[in-house]
Protein backbone atom coordinates (compact mmCIF):
# COMPACT_ATOMS: atom_id res chain seq x y z
CA UNK A 1 0.00 0.00 0.00
CA UNK A 2 1.19 4.05 -0.88
CA UNK A 3 1.55 5.85 1.67
CA UNK A 4 1.91 9.78 1.37
CA UNK A 5 3.26 12.70 3.55
CA UNK A 6 1.20 16.03 3.47
CA UNK A 7 2.05 19.39 4.46
CA UNK A 8 -0.11 20.64 7.07
CA UNK A 9 -0.36 24.12 8.50
CA UNK A 10 -3.34 23.65 9.97
CA UNK A 11 -5.12 26.18 7.91
CA UNK A 12 -8.37 25.59 4.97
CA UNK A 13 -6.18 24.41 2.45
CA UNK A 14 -3.40 21.87 3.44
CA UNK A 15 -6.73 20.55 6.05
CA UNK A 16 -8.67 19.53 2.46
CA UNK A 17 -5.75 18.30 0.65
CA UNK A 18 -4.80 15.97 4.47
CA UNK A 19 -8.39 14.98 4.30
CA UNK A 20 -8.29 13.79 0.56
CA UNK A 21 -4.97 12.10 1.44
CA UNK A 22 -6.93 10.25 4.71
CA UNK A 23 -9.68 9.39 2.00
CA UNK A 24 -6.87 8.41 -0.58
CA UNK A 25 -4.75 5.99 1.41
CA UNK A 26 -6.37 5.59 4.73
CA UNK A 27 -5.15 7.22 7.76
CA UNK A 28 -2.68 4.87 8.54
CA UNK A 29 -0.77 5.68 5.67
CA UNK A 30 -0.87 9.11 5.96
CA UNK A 31 1.89 11.32 7.57
CA UNK A 32 1.83 14.78 8.43
CA UNK A 33 4.25 17.59 8.83
CA UNK A 34 3.97 20.70 10.31
CA UNK A 35 6.73 23.60 10.32
CA UNK A 36 7.21 26.30 12.34
CA UNK A 37 9.30 29.22 10.71
CA UNK A 38 8.96 32.26 13.13
CA UNK A 39 5.44 32.97 11.37
CA UNK A 40 2.86 35.10 13.62
CA UNK A 41 -0.06 33.20 13.22
CA UNK A 42 1.82 30.06 15.03
CA UNK A 43 -1.66 29.38 16.30
CA UNK A 44 -2.02 27.50 12.96
CA UNK A 45 0.00 24.65 14.56
CA UNK A 46 -2.57 24.30 17.50
CA UNK A 47 -5.06 23.77 14.35
CA UNK A 48 -2.84 21.28 12.70
CA UNK A 49 -2.71 19.33 15.82
CA UNK A 50 -6.76 19.03 16.54
CA UNK A 51 -6.97 18.33 12.18
CA UNK A 52 -4.54 15.39 12.86
CA UNK A 53 -6.27 13.87 15.80
CA UNK A 54 -9.63 14.08 14.08
CA UNK A 55 -8.04 12.61 10.54
CA UNK A 56 -7.01 9.64 12.48
CA UNK A 57 -3.19 10.02 11.81
CA UNK A 58 -0.77 8.48 14.08
CA UNK A 59 2.47 10.61 13.05
CA UNK A 60 2.44 13.98 13.02
CA UNK A 61 6.04 15.92 12.45
CA UNK A 62 6.23 19.34 13.92
CA UNK A 63 9.55 20.50 13.15
CA UNK A 64 11.19 24.41 13.53
CA UNK A 65 13.12 25.66 10.53
CA UNK A 66 15.63 28.75 12.20
CA UNK A 67 13.63 31.55 13.26
CA UNK A 68 15.78 33.80 11.53
CA UNK A 69 16.22 32.79 7.96
CA UNK A 70 13.59 34.86 6.57
CA UNK A 71 13.50 37.75 8.72
CA UNK A 72 14.94 41.04 7.27
CA UNK A 73 13.64 40.25 4.24
CA UNK A 74 10.46 42.71 5.21
CA UNK A 75 7.60 40.14 4.97
CA UNK A 76 4.66 41.27 7.21
CA UNK A 77 4.31 37.66 8.42
CA UNK A 78 7.59 37.16 9.84
CA UNK A 79 9.04 40.39 10.65
CA UNK A 80 7.56 41.77 13.72
CA UNK A 81 7.85 45.61 12.91
CA UNK A 82 5.38 45.27 9.81
CA UNK A 83 1.69 45.21 9.81
CA UNK A 84 0.05 42.81 7.95
CA UNK A 85 -1.68 44.48 5.47
CA UNK A 86 -5.94 44.72 5.70
CA UNK A 87 -6.76 44.39 2.25
CA UNK A 88 -7.84 41.41 -0.52
CA UNK A 89 -5.90 39.17 -2.04
CA UNK A 90 -7.42 40.23 -5.43
CA UNK A 91 -6.30 43.99 -4.24
CA UNK A 92 -2.68 42.45 -3.43
CA UNK A 93 -2.79 40.52 -6.75
CA UNK A 94 -2.87 44.09 -8.51
CA UNK A 95 0.08 45.21 -7.04
CA UNK A 96 3.92 44.59 -8.84
CA UNK A 97 5.55 42.28 -7.74
CA UNK A 98 5.41 39.65 -4.34
CA UNK A 99 2.72 40.52 -1.73
CA UNK A 100 3.95 42.07 1.11
CA UNK A 101 2.96 39.00 3.10
CA UNK A 102 5.29 36.93 0.93
CA UNK A 103 8.13 35.03 2.62
CA UNK A 104 11.17 34.55 0.62
CA UNK A 105 10.75 30.78 -1.31
CA UNK A 106 9.46 29.60 1.88
CA UNK A 107 7.72 27.32 0.23
CA UNK A 108 10.69 26.07 -1.49
CA UNK A 109 12.21 25.49 1.99
CA UNK A 110 9.66 23.83 3.89
CA UNK A 111 9.15 21.30 0.64
CA UNK A 112 12.45 20.22 0.64
CA UNK A 113 11.78 19.15 4.66
CA UNK A 114 8.76 17.45 3.70
CA UNK A 115 10.70 15.59 1.05
CA UNK A 116 13.16 14.66 3.36
CA UNK A 117 11.01 12.98 6.04
CA UNK A 118 8.85 11.21 2.85
CA UNK A 119 11.96 9.24 2.46
CA UNK A 120 12.53 8.58 6.38
CA UNK A 121 8.62 7.54 6.36
CA UNK A 122 8.67 5.33 3.09
CA UNK A 123 5.97 7.78 1.40
CA UNK A 124 5.57 7.68 -2.33
CA UNK A 125 3.52 11.02 -2.61
CA UNK A 126 4.10 14.41 -0.76
CA UNK A 127 0.76 16.31 -0.32
CA UNK A 128 0.95 20.45 -0.93
CA UNK A 129 -2.39 22.90 -0.59
CA UNK A 130 -1.35 25.91 -3.31
CA UNK A 131 -4.55 27.03 -4.62
CA UNK A 132 -5.17 29.33 -8.32
CA UNK A 133 -5.52 32.33 -6.15
CA UNK A 134 -1.99 32.16 -4.45
CA UNK A 135 -0.61 32.01 -7.69
CA UNK A 136 -2.47 34.96 -9.10
CA UNK A 137 0.15 37.48 -11.34
CA UNK A 138 2.61 36.04 -9.02
CA UNK A 139 1.51 37.13 -6.11
CA UNK A 140 3.16 34.44 -4.34
CA UNK A 141 5.80 33.26 -7.00
CA UNK A 142 6.63 29.76 -5.15
CA UNK A 143 2.66 29.06 -5.34
CA UNK A 144 2.82 29.56 -8.90
CA UNK A 145 2.01 26.63 -11.62
CA UNK A 146 5.81 27.08 -12.87
CA UNK A 147 7.23 26.38 -9.38
CA UNK A 148 5.11 23.29 -8.62
CA UNK A 149 6.24 21.97 -11.77
CA UNK A 150 9.31 23.03 -10.88
CA UNK A 151 9.41 21.56 -7.78
CA UNK A 152 7.37 18.37 -8.50
CA UNK A 153 10.44 17.42 -10.81
CA UNK A 154 12.94 18.25 -8.43
CA UNK A 155 11.59 16.55 -5.65
CA UNK A 156 11.04 13.18 -8.13
CA UNK A 157 14.62 13.31 -8.79
CA UNK A 158 16.21 13.99 -5.85
CA UNK A 159 14.47 11.68 -4.21
CA UNK A 160 15.61 8.85 -6.68
CA UNK A 161 12.57 8.78 -8.00
CA UNK A 162 10.69 7.54 -5.35
CA UNK A 163 8.38 10.66 -4.34
CA UNK A 164 6.02 12.32 -6.34
CA UNK A 165 4.45 15.81 -5.25
CA UNK A 166 0.40 16.30 -5.88
CA UNK A 167 -0.88 19.42 -5.78
CA UNK A 168 -4.74 18.40 -6.19
CA UNK A 169 -6.06 22.14 -5.62
CA UNK A 170 -3.78 24.26 -8.12
CA UNK A 171 -6.02 24.98 -10.68
CA UNK A 172 -9.10 25.83 -8.07
CA UNK A 173 -10.16 29.00 -6.86
CA UNK A 174 -10.14 29.72 -2.99
CA UNK A 175 -14.33 29.10 -3.61
CA UNK A 176 -14.07 25.93 -5.10
CA UNK A 177 -11.44 24.78 -2.58
CA UNK A 178 -14.57 25.36 -0.14
CA UNK A 179 -16.51 23.18 -2.25
CA UNK A 180 -14.24 20.38 -2.38
CA UNK A 181 -13.80 20.55 2.08
CA UNK A 182 -16.97 20.18 1.91
CA UNK A 183 -17.16 17.31 -0.36
CA UNK A 184 -15.02 15.08 0.78
CA UNK A 185 -15.77 15.80 4.80
CA UNK A 186 -12.56 18.06 5.73
CA UNK A 187 -12.56 18.99 9.44
CA UNK A 188 -12.96 23.06 8.61
CA UNK A 189 -14.14 24.06 12.01
CA UNK A 190 -11.12 22.99 13.27
CA UNK A 191 -8.53 24.98 10.88
CA UNK A 192 -6.99 28.39 11.54
CA UNK A 193 -6.06 30.68 8.25
CA UNK A 194 -5.54 34.27 9.90
CA UNK A 195 -2.24 36.11 9.01
CA UNK A 196 -2.73 37.61 12.64
CA UNK A 197 -2.57 34.86 14.53
CA UNK A 198 -5.49 35.74 16.86
CA UNK A 199 -8.42 33.79 18.17
CA UNK A 200 -10.84 35.05 17.08
CA UNK A 201 -9.30 35.59 13.52
CA UNK A 202 -9.57 39.47 12.80
CA UNK A 203 -11.74 39.08 9.98
CA UNK A 204 -9.31 41.83 8.45
CA UNK A 205 -5.93 40.17 7.05
CA UNK A 206 -6.11 38.98 3.59
CA UNK A 207 -6.14 35.58 4.70
CA UNK A 208 -9.35 35.89 6.70
CA UNK A 209 -11.13 38.47 3.72
CA UNK A 210 -10.20 36.08 1.21
CA UNK A 211 -11.63 32.80 3.14
CA UNK A 212 -15.06 34.80 4.39
CA UNK A 213 -15.30 35.24 0.64
CA UNK A 214 -14.87 32.19 -0.28
CA UNK A 215 -17.24 31.10 1.90
CA UNK A 216 -19.95 33.51 0.85
CA UNK A 217 -19.35 32.33 -2.81
CA UNK A 218 -20.15 28.80 -1.95
CA UNK A 219 -23.02 29.36 -0.42
CA UNK A 220 -21.84 28.64 2.92
CA UNK A 221 -20.98 30.27 6.61
CA UNK A 222 -17.66 29.97 7.67
CA UNK A 223 -18.12 27.65 11.05
CA UNK A 224 -15.02 29.68 12.75
CA UNK A 225 -15.38 32.46 14.87
CA UNK A 226 -14.59 36.02 13.94
CA UNK A 227 -13.46 39.41 15.96
CA UNK A 228 -15.34 41.19 13.50
CA UNK A 229 -18.41 39.30 12.88
CA UNK A 230 -19.17 38.69 8.87
CA UNK A 231 -22.78 39.51 7.61
CA UNK A 232 -23.57 36.31 6.25
CA UNK A 233 -26.66 36.02 4.31
CA UNK A 234 -29.84 34.16 5.74
CA UNK A 235 -29.48 32.14 2.33
CA UNK A 236 -26.35 30.99 3.27
CA UNK A 237 -26.04 27.14 4.80
CA UNK A 238 -24.61 25.87 8.00
CA UNK A 239 -21.51 23.24 7.72
CA UNK A 240 -22.35 20.67 9.15
CA UNK A 241 -19.28 18.63 10.71
CA UNK A 242 -19.44 15.11 10.31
Amino acid sequence: MSKAIVLLSGGLDSTTVATMAVKEFSAENVVAATLFYGQKHSVELDAAKAVVEYLGIKKHYIRSLPEDIFRGFGSTLVDADKPNPEVTYEELAKQQGPSPTYVPFRNGNLLAVAAALALVEDCDYLYYGAHAEDARNFAYPDCTFEFNGAMANAIHIGTYYKVRMLVPLQWMSKKEVVQKAIEVGAPIHLTHSCYNGTRPACGKCPTCISRIEAFKMAGYKDPIPYAVDPEWSNDLKEVSVR
